[in-house]
């Protein structure tokens, strides 16, 4: 199916970071559009990481998907105001096309991260710059691979992670850890939050999955709609291509949840 490509910037004159790329199917064949957040550690990473083969298949499959950068220099903090503003354009680009409102946030690693927050938490809670009375279109579900559950410290925490989880709050835990709570997916969970897929490898090394499940059940318990799977033999970040039968698997999950239809298999869904 073709598509089109189309850039936007969100400044003139252009910020570096602050941009996002829409696939736009010649036909588009459903409801849910879907908006990506690259990860890389808060330092690194493309929203060109995305466009082959996720984006293109998505665009094939009659889906308009949107996949956005966010300034790398920055904070945490800032880095979320940035995927904020890009989601709003695009949802505002979506209000041109006259298409529903209903829009699946994915991001892996760092950008897991950040499409939690954007997600789950208020406009402006998590510390960023951005209107808590704004015109804000809550999503309609989250896929969050190798997402971090906390931002705060951990026993045994991965040391690599914690560097980088120090740098991007700008902060020293140890001189303000209201910081780390507010950038952390557990502090915002609450009862009308969208639907949540956590998507774990086998040989996650930095954000570990049993985490992932009692964080789930935390949701469950404030009658939320969530679901756990661990996808086998795979390591951190791993849907950034179709060439091992998990990653397909973990792909024909992600249309499936998009779709809100059964997924075999998870270790824990309420």
């Amino acid at each position: 199916m073709a598509y089109q490509l189309i850039t936007h910037y969100l400044d003139k004159p252009i910020q570096t970071g602050r941009v996002y790329d829409i696939f736009l199917p010649e036909n588009m064949q459903h409801d849910t559009a879907i908006f990506l957040i690259h990860g890389g550690g808060w330092t690194a990473g493309s929203r060109i990481s995305y466009h082959t083969p996720i984006m293109e298949t998505l665009a094939e499959k009659g889906y308009i998907v949107a996949s956005t950068d966010y300034r790398l220099t920055v904070s945490a903090m800032e880095q979320l105001k940035d995927c904020r503003e890009a989601y709003m354009h695009f949802v505002n680009e979506l209000r041109k096309l006259g298409r529903p409102m209903k829009i699946a946030v994915y991001g892996s690693s760092a950008g897991a991260h950040l499409s939690s927050l954007l997600a789950v938490a208020k406009p402006g809670a998590s510390g960023e710059d951005f209107p808590a009375d704004a015109d804000w279109v809550v999503p309609e579900c989250a896929l969050l691979q190798s997402c971090p559950m906390s931002f705060e410290p951990w026993e045994e925490i991965f040391p690599h992670i914690w560097s980088s989880m120090q740098n991007a709050a700008r902060v020293p835990y140890e001189e303000n850890p209201e910081v780390y709570k507010k950038l952390s997916l557990d502090h915002h969970i609450h009862s009308d939050m969208p639907r949540i897929f956590f998507m774990e490898a086998e040989w996650e090394h930095m954000f570990w999955p049993p985490q992932k499940v009692s964080l789930a059940k935390k949701i469950a318990s404030l009658k939320g709609s969530v679901k756990v799977k661990i996808y086998k033999n795979m390591e951190h970040g791993f849907l950034f291509n179709f060439d091992r039968e998990h990653q397909r698997e973990g792909f024909a999950d992600f249309i499936k949840f998009i779709e809100n239809e059964p997924i075999g298999n998870t270790v824990f869904e309420a």
